[in-house]
């Protein structure tokens, strides 16, 4: 099975190039992230017309996840148990409103594989409440993903998708420039690591090494040409499937071209 995270940062301005994606990779099962749409303005038919089942929450113009399968759909779950919101000043007081639970985590199992598919918050900047309930929101998902393993250490899980964090230097191209900033802060890492210290595993690391692998290259001051990258969209896997796979790969050539999402596809291949 052929199993892929994508953020594609808008699937309605990118849809061609997904469904096209697709179509040449011969994905069985992709994550998406950050579609950037409501239910009903997700583009579903283009994907049921190639065989893919389709599972989507989107609240709004922000944020988004998806499943699209082509051998199977079962069990669709919005969000996990717990999954914390996010609460912001009101616009005209300094009152804090009631936390809204984001469309950022959607499981489904495809293929007798659990895939969650997850657009963790970014957390902006290192004093801004949006860190905290980053740093609360990796918290609770890796307690979770804990009960699971737990429940069924045999189980075949697979965490996908645009993590916001660089955990390690080498994940981005220049670490000096990061010190104070979010996705290297070491309570980010620490979270992110969590999730291996429960039994989760980097599975595309040992097929993509670094430095200088990226995921990610920003739109600004031409950071794709110039090789100015992060790595921060991940696949961890049990240990029952990291056992699986077989080879994967970054498709950095996605980057490219014109309409191209800001990060490129991470796709894994399982035995």
């Amino acid at each position: 099975m052929r199993l892929a995270t994508w953020n594609v940062n808008s699937v309605r301005a990118r849809t061609d190039r997904v469904v096209d994606w697709l179509v040449r990779t011969d994905t069985d099962v992709l994550a998406i992230q950050e579609t950037k749409c409501r239910d009903d303005q997700f583009p579903t038919e283009r994907f049921t017309e190639l065989g893919y089942e389709v599972a989507h929450v989107g609240l709004s113009q922000w944020n988004g996840v998806a499943i699209v399968s082509r051998v199977g759909l079962e069990d669709v779950q919005v969000g996990f148990e717990g999954q914390p919101g996010f609460a912001k000043p009101a616009a005209d007081s300094l009152d804090i409103v009631t936390p809204v639970v984001e469309a950022r985590a959607i499981g489904a199992t495809c293929g007798g594989v659990r895939v969650w598919s997850l657009y963790v918050p970014n957390g902006r900047e290192l004093s801004d409440p949006h860190y905290e309930y980053k740093l609360d929101w990796l918290a609770t998902l890796r307690d979770d993903a804990a009960k699971w393993l737990a429940q069924d250490p045999s189980a075949q899980i697979a965490l996908v998708g645009d993590w916001n964090v660089a955990p390690t230097d080498e994940d981005v191209w220049d670490p000096a420039l990061f010190e104070g900033k979010t996705h290297t802060s070491q309570p980010e890492r620490d979270a992110f690591d969590a999730f291996q210290d429960a039994g989760f595993v980097d599975v595309a690391r040992p097929f993509t090494p670094g430095p200088g692998v990226y995921t990610y290259w920003d739109y600004t001051q031409l950071r794709f040409p110039k090789r100015q990258g992060m790595r921060i969209d991940f696949v961890l896997g049990s240990p029952s499937l990291a056992e699986r796979v077989s080879g994967a790969s970054i498709d950095r050539e996605e980057r490219k071209g014109k309409g191209a999402s800001d990060h490129a596809p991470v796709v894994v291949e399982l035995a």
